[in-house]
């Protein structure tokens, strides 16, 4: 009699000791196929390897989380993302929601958490930390308003540039890695510190850190 196969999870997460805890953690129930540190590589073996549910940080370098979900699913719709993250603000939750995610855990929760959002992920169902959980429904029916998101007007390519020169990258090194030229970059740059009422790039950058595009 063949056993069962059990289901294929990948993680990524930059913190090779969280990622370790955590496969030991899943390793019980589900299969590992790998572990991943950026969004970049996220895409790469979620394409290669297929897995049934990706457990992902949000704030990875080069490509955070959401927004490497963001791009899978425009060629892989039916992809199962759980996002495990110390970001509580309900403005993470909400976005992660918005590109398609099927999970929203906080790392500082019950492990026995984690486990419930990836079966949850497997059966077609989303799981919320509970701890935000009333907040959400509460912002989505309207009884409470959604505090304004300053990340709702920045284009997926300005985030991108965002997250690389907050890493600190050289415009030049961002013009390389994006096939751009510095000019481009820079005009990106100045247009993203305009848009959002920032006079110096280390304005710029603390803006980055405090909304969770670089760790």
């Amino acid at each position: 009699m063949s056993v069962p196969a059990r289901p294929r999870v990948l993680l990524a997460d930059d913190h090779r000791l969280v990622a370790e805890a955590l496969k030991s953690l899943l390793s019980e129930e589900f299969e590992l196929v790998g572990i991943v540190e950026n969004g970049y590589a996220m895409i790469d073996a979620a394409r290669e390897l297929r897995p049934d549910v990706i457990v992902a940080d949000i704030s990875m370098p080069a490509l955070n989380g959401i927004e490497a979900l963001e791009r899978l699913k425009v060629h892989e719709p039916h992809v199962r993302v759980v996002f495990l993250t110390m970001h509580r603000d309900l403005a993470y939750a909400r976005r992660a929601l918005k590109a398609g995610a099927s999970g929203f855990v906080l790392k500082h929760s019950a492990s026995a958490e984690l486990v419930l959002a990836v079966r949850a992920a497997l059966q077609g169902r989303t799981f919320i930390a509970p701890e935000l959980a009333g907040d959400l429904l509460a912002t989505a029916s309207g009884s409470s308003p959604a505090p304004e998101d300053p990340l709702a007007t920045i284009t997926p390519r300005q985030r991108e540039i965002l997250q690389l020169l907050a890493e600190g990258r050289s415009a030049k090194e961002v013009a390389v890695m994006l096939s751009l030229s510095p000019r481009t970059v820079e005009d990106h740059k100045y247009r993203l510190m305009e848009q959002l009422g920032i006079e110096t790039s280390a304005e710029l950058i603390r803006f980055a850190l405090r909304h969770g595009i670089v760790p």
